[in-house]
């Protein structure tokens, strides 16, 4: 009697703690052969076994973010209203700082090595990153991170270029394949990190050809840096939703910057067409690459999704 009186008390006990079970409980009193303490155990274990908490999400959740490039000019008015008009290739005529006007036939860079930034100064280096962006190919346009550690972002930087190192380590296929049209071996290999190519009536020749190439020593590297905070948003990365950031990039901004107290300077800004044409190498390029670093690219949207 003892033995059923620990039956019906444990029995009891689960019912009240574990009611989904009670079903259970009643097919074990009436058929179950076992004695009255294996019973009992038997109704506890299954209601530990129901009160298992849901998993916390895991450190490795990823998510994936897209990167959107606006290629624009803008001008200004004399009321100081700036406009950005869309780069329509071979049609739209524009003006730059100069008050030169010009076509642009070609444009197109590479975006490599892309870095995400968050509150606390850490950053998350996107692995094998390199993204060749042609004005002529609407989906190069938009580049796709994957397998981004979840978190908020505060910030995106990445290389105007392709890096000495990969250039160096040679093997090169995908966008880095000679084939399209960015890479020259003149003085060994070395990439056009960035080409615009057009026209304008003030150019000796009519033509503009601006290929922004090299990074063999420092008076000649072209290759920069651009770091982008996302100001007051943040950038949600989760597995559940996709968000994008909108770059505007302006082609403006290639001919104008800032004038640096070098003693030597290749050219001052903004650029004049009548005596600044065409460029290929040497310190007259990398004062362009500064300019592409000092304004080219901005954050215009966030969209969390």
């Amino acid at each position: 009697m003892a033995g059923q009186g620990l039956f019906m008390t444990g029995w009891a006990v689960c019912a009240r703690i574990f009611p989904t079970h009670i079903g259970i409980y009643s097919f074990l009193m009436k058929h179950s052969p076992l004695s009255d303490f294996f019973k009992v155990m038997m109704l506890v274990l299954l209601g530990l076994s129901s009160c298992k908490k849901n998993p916390a999400r895991p450190d490795s959740e990823t998510g994936e973010l897209a990167v959107s490039m606006d290629h624009g000019v803008s001008t200004t008015s004399g009321a100081n209203s700036t406009t950005f008009s869309p780069l329509v290739l071979n049609v739209n005529t524009y003006k730059n700082a100069n008050g030169d006007d010009f076509t642009v036939s070609t444009f197109k860079y590479y975006i490599s090595n892309v870095k995400l930034l968050k509150a606390d100064n850490s950053t998350y280096s996107v692995p094998d990153s390199y993204f060749l962006v042609d004005h002529s190919t609407p989906a190069s346009q938009k580049l796709k991170l994957l397998g981004i550690p979840a978190g908020d972002y505060t910030g995106i930087a990445f290389t105007m270029g392709v890096d000495s190192v990969r250039t160096k380590a040679g093997g090169f296929t995908g966008v880095l394949n000679a084939n399209n049209g960015m890479f020259w071996d003149m003085n060994g290999p070395e990439f056009i990190n960035m080409k615009l190519e057009g026209r304008s009536p003030q150019s000796p020749t009519t033509g503009l050809v601006f290929h922004i190439a090299g990074h063999k020593g420092a008076a000649n590297n072209t290759i920069r840096t651009v770091a982008l905070p996302f100001g007051a948003a943040q950038l949600p990365v989760r597995a559940n939703h996709w968000p994008e950031v909108y770059l505007q990039v302006d082609v403006a901004k290639l001919f104008t910057g800032p004038n640096t107290t070098m003693p030597s300077q290749p050219f001052l800004n903004p650029v004049d067409f009548s005596t600044v044409y065409n460029k290929m190498s040497g310190p007259a390029v990398a004062k362009l690459a500064d300019n592409v670093a000092a304004g080219m690219f901005s954050v215009a949207r966030i969209d969390s999704n």
